[in-house]
């Protein structure tokens, strides 16, 4: 597992293990420690969004320059390897989408 891969990894489950506890650590608490874990709860929104986009970023340089190294080494099949960079590009990019507007509706709301 790449360096990459354990940080965003190691990030997520943080994510996952502090969120909840923010935002249901509620029991008698006053309103000010319900204001201070919403902004906990957005805070960690705006992390995870962050690194959708990173996250899709790396992903589509990886499909590009894997691509571009496939067409220098075989020209002949350039239309074909071309077709499938896009075709995965886009479907990386409206997956990260769906991420990104799960995250910023739940840091709206």
């Amino acid at each position: 597992m790449n360096k990459f891969a354990r940080i965003t990894l190691t990030a997520f489950v943080f994510a996952l293990i502090f969120a909840p506890a923010a935002v249901f650590a509620q029991d008698g608490a006053a309103a000010a420690t319900a204001a201070q874990s919403t902004s906990l709860l957005k805070n960690l929104i705006s992390i995870g969004a962050g690194m959708v986009v990173i996250g899709a970023a790396y992903g589509i340089g990886k499909i590009g320059s894997s691509s571009v190294e496939s067409m220098a080494r075989q020209p002949e099949v350039a239309a074909d390897i071309r077709g499938a960079m896009i075709l995965a590009a886009a479907l990386v990019e409206g997956a990260a989408m769906f991420a990104l507007i799960v995250c910023l509706l739940g840091y709206l709301l």
